[in-house]
């Protein structure tokens, strides 16, 4: 069969960044960022993220080939931010939202395992 090993969905080749940045010469404040072993998961969710940042002008991702597992996301800032700038924070703030779900996600369970414990 021609598809891919399973785990090369997963795991990052040895010698492979997991993000790499290339910064474009005919715009000013945009870039790509190339996300190694991800999909629309990760690419829609930053895409999201970053349009909540008033400094993005543009955030889009895609995907080169379904059978290459990585993204392409693109950036274009405002002169006030730079697109690195835009990413770090975007991802910073999935980061606490995702750390907020998860106390509130334990908070709920440990509620309901006492109120289940009481019957």
């Amino acid at each position: 069969m021609n598809a891919p090993d399973r785990y090369e969905r997963f795991v990052v080749p040895e010698g492979v960044s997991k993000v790499s940045y290339e910064r474009d010469t005919k715009i000013i404040n945009a870039a790509s960022f190339t996300v190694e072993r991800e999909d629309h998961t990760i690419g829609n969710i930053l895409r999201m993220q970053l349009h909540r940042d008033d400094n993005v002008l543009f955030a889009g991702y895609k995907l080169p080939h379904p059978l290459k597992y990585k993204i392409l996301l693109r950036i274009h800032t405002t002169s006030q931010s730079s697109p690195m700038q835009a990413y770090n924070q975007a991802i910073d703030d999935l980061d606490k939202e995702l750390d907020h779900l998860k106390n509130e996600f334990e908070t709920e369970l440990a509620r309901h395992t006492g109120k289940m414990m009481e019957y």
